[in-house]
């Protein structure tokens, strides 16, 4: 036996080849093992990736939705809302049984069978989609709302994160099936779903496609539904009817193939057409009736969001304030009628060939803002620029821009400062714009002049006190106020000057001391004027701006015997459950004293009776007790109306949003261009609600009486006493406060050396006139 027939022995070498093979077995274990680890590296890390985009437990349990906020009225109603998804919920026990069915056959017919993924419908898909380039979904119901609830996809994903968002979808699913059952899946899914046109959720759909709620769905009705769930665009039965038609009669086929609809009710249900309703707007803040309003509120609670911690467009809330639907709808009413008509007027006597150069800037920074012009490259803009100021239809848009009545309408409750009512423009279905009742200031006129009365009266004067009606020079400017009509010359009273609405007496109030100007803005900040006045004489005529919301508020202070309320719109704020979040509570403040209240309401009676206001009885025959004030500014800009009953105090302001813009002529008055919308909503509210008849009562502390007075006191020598025997021409009954009651009338004490034909100067203060004999007038 030879050497080479036996086997190695200690200390012979392994051959070189064998040593190869071991080399190459423990690279490839290595490799192998290092492959191998790289992939249990990868699946954890992939694993890890896919579960980290997966809801929480407790965000399983507690899907977040975006709900609509409600926004109800004083009685309940829905006024308006605010989302970023406009949704209403309902119970699954709600919804018609042929809406399941519907959704059931045409979306996943083995919903009741499969753990939240059909993995046979998936394989049949995936087959179709490769072998015969036919797309087919295969998302079961379960799979869609966890696709619905929590946000998976990415902008713009590769295939890489469409597979990881398909498995996160998957693992949902199954979760979802963990962790509700069944029907609450369902509710859940409908409640969820997108229809278009910004409606989440079936209730809030039926209501915006049919103007009905889901429970009243008809079954045609409900298959449009589920036809939108595969593309809400595609088969809207707004944009595409045809679509819309064929789809929903598809999802009828697929009901009758299951079982859930005979052959004989599907012949006939094929054949009707999709009827949607009048469809509401669904813009991201909804109100039909009440817009200005309803965004005044919205403001409001985005103030308050942080401090009471919620989202008003994501957490359902519900927001219940103080408006009035009835008193709404009449104010929508009113104004819009009288406004069509005065446009009518002004659009008559307004000249652009007067204007031209108003028009030129406002094409000008239109032109500038227009699309069409920014988008245009720098060798067009000239070319794009000419063309529109050119352009008829596109100038006239504009002019009807400029020369548009914009108005202000706002009423509140007297005994709360509940806003009851709000026109905040002409356009009363606008979304973000100009509030011209809160956000727009104006020159009051005249319809200030009751703050100065007030003052005046609150230092002692009374309603019978008389003050020179003659024009004066006053001040280093020489300011030189004149009345309306520009008529001078003797006494008159408190109760003439606002009757009338006399310029020279309310300015004669201010330089003779008896209203002071620090005390006309530290009454007129406690009546409600938040807004910070320019405190000059010639507030005396309404110079300084406020918003109709705050002058309004002043006229309810006077109304409710001097008690301050702020006016408030929201009276209560719940969550979606039902918890009480914000309960308004009264910011009530006593202003002025009762007797002066009593005093100035009597005095703007006289106006409403006699004055300014006479139209309120004359013409719109509205005979409730009343008081009022007009305003009209200079050149007629700004026409305002402010009066109160004894439950109801409403304001009125009419003008343009260019100041530039202005009335013709005396139909710019606030007596024609804003009364007529007082007084008519006055009149039909009261007549609308029969509201009982109430009256402005005397003051219970008895410190207002009624007293004569001697008439020449007061009109010939402007030095007031109480009627005696002495006096020859006659007695003036008036209201006074029991402490300012002047002494009787004395012929002989109290006619001397005042008679007078001529003062001596133009600034000569009422109770300082000098008597200039005739021998002095001539030396003149």
């Amino acid at each position: 036996m030879t050497e080479k027939n036996f086997g190695k022995g200690e200390g012979q070498k392994t051959s070189p080849k064998i040593k190869k093979k071991i080399k190459l077995k423990t690279i490839l274990w290595s490799v192998l093992g290092v492959v191998l680890l790289l992939i249990i590296i990868g699946g954890y890390l992939l694993f890890n990736h896919i579960v980290s985009g997966l809801p929480s437990l407790e965000e399983l349990e507690n899907p977040k939705q975006s709900l609509a906020t409600n926004v109800f009225s004083d009685n309940g109603e829905l006024i308006g809302q605010y989302f970023r998804e406009n949704r209403l919920e309902i119970d699954i026990d709600s919804i018609p049984p042929y809406i399941i069915d519907a959704l059931v056959a045409t979306e996943d017919r083995k919903f009741y069978d499969h753990w939240g993924v059909d993995l046979e419908r998936f394989v049949k898909a995936m087959v179709k989609t490769i072998f015969l380039d036919r797309k087919e979904g295969a998302s079961t119901i379960t799979q869609q709302l966890s696709k619905n609830l929590y946000e998976f996809k990415v902008a713009r994903e590769n295939l890489f994160q469409t597979g990881v968002r398909k498995v996160r979808e998957w693992f949902t699913a199954v979760q979802i099936e963990k962790t509700y059952t069944k029907k609450e899946i369902l509710q859940m899914y409908l409640n969820n779903s997108y229809f278009g046109n910004r409606a989440y959720g079936i209730e809030m759909a039926a209501r915006h496609y049919f103007s009905k709620s889901a429970k009243d769905l008809k079954l045609e009705e409900a298959a449009v539904f589920i036809a939108l769930l595969k593309s809400s665009v595609y088969y809207s039965p707004i944009r595409n009817p045809e679509n819309a038609l064929r789809r929903r009669n598809l999802v009828l086929y697929n009901m009758k193939q299951v079982g859930f609809l005979s052959e004989e009710n599907y012949q006939k249900l094929k054949l009707l057409p999709i009827e949607l309703s009048s469809l509401e707007s669904n813009s991201g803040v909804q109100s039909e009736k009440a817009a200005s309003f309803v965004e005044y509120i919205r403001r409001q609670l985005e103030d308050m969001s942080e401090e009471y911690g919620f989202n008003l467009y994501e957490d359902g809330l519900k927001v219940y304030t103080t408006l009035n639907v009835k008193m709404q709808e009449i104010a929508n009413k009113v104004t819009s009628e009288h406004l069509t008509e005065y446009q009518k007027l002004f659009d008559k006597r307004w000249s652009w060939s007067r204007n031209r150069d108003l028009l030129k800037e406002y094409l000008r920074k239109k032109i500038s803002r227009d699309p069409l012009y920014l988008n245009a490259d720098k060798n067009s803009k000239k070319a794009v620029y000419d063309s529109l100021k050119n352009d008829k239809a596109y100038v006239d848009s504009a002019k009807k821009r400029i020369q548009t009545i914009e108005v202000g309408f706002v009423c509140l409750d007297v005994a709360s400062g509940e806003i009851k009512a709000m026109v905040g423009g002409r356009n009363q279905k606008f979304n973000y714009g100009l509030n011209h009742v809160t956000q727009a200031r104006r020159q009051p006129g005249s319809a200030f002049k009751p703050i100065v009365y007030i003052t005046a009266l609150e230092n002692g004067l009374y309603p019978a006190y008389p003050i020179l009606n003659q024009e004066f020079e006053y001040g280093d400017e020489n300011w030189n106020p004149h009345n309306f009509d520009h008529s001078t010359g003797g006494f008159l009273t408190l109760r003439d000057g606002i009757r009338d609405s006399y310029n020279l007496i309310s300015a004669r109030l201010i330089i003779e001391g008896h209203a002071q100007l620090f005390q006309i803005g530290q009454i007129a900040e406690r009546l409600g004027i938040k807004t910070k006045l320019n405190l000059v004489p010639s507030i005396a005529l309404g110079t300084s701006e406020v918003t109709p919301l705050e002058l309004t508020s002043v006229y309810a202070t006077i109304a409710n015997k001097g008690i301050y309320n702020e006016p408030i719109g929201i009276t209560r704020i719940e969550d979606k459950n039902g918890i009480i979040l914000m309960q308004a509570v009264p910011n009530s403040e006593e202003a002025l004293s009762e007797e002066t209240t009593f005093l100035i309401t009597n005095m703007l009676e006289t106006v409403m009776n006699e004055g300014t206001g006479l139209r309120t009885r004359a013409i719109h025959q509205f005979y409730r007790p009343a008081a009022g004030k007009t305003g009209t500014t200079q050149e007629f800009g700004d026409a305002w109306f402010m009066g109160f009953t004894p439950q109801f105090a409403a304001g009125v302001w009419v003008g343009f949003d260019d100041r530039r813009v202005s009335f013709t002529g005396n139909y710019g008055q606030g007596a024609k261009a804003a009364n007529p919308i007082w007084s008519n909503f006055m009149r039909e509210v009261y007549d609308s609600l029969e509201i009982p008849e109430e009256s402005f009562n005397l003051p219970e502390s008895g410190n207002i009486v009624s007293v004569k007075f001697c008439k020449e006191s007061i009109y010939e020598f402007g030095n007031p006493r109480l009627y005696s025997q002495d006096c020859s021409s006659g007695e003036i009954a008036d209201f006074i406060n029991i402490k300012d009651i002047p002494i009787s009338y004395d012929s002989e004490r109290d006619s001397r050396a005042l008679l007078f034909t001529k003062f001596h100067k133009s600034d000569t203060l009422s109770h300082q006139a000098i008597e200039i004999t005739e021998e002095e007038e001539m030396e003149e």
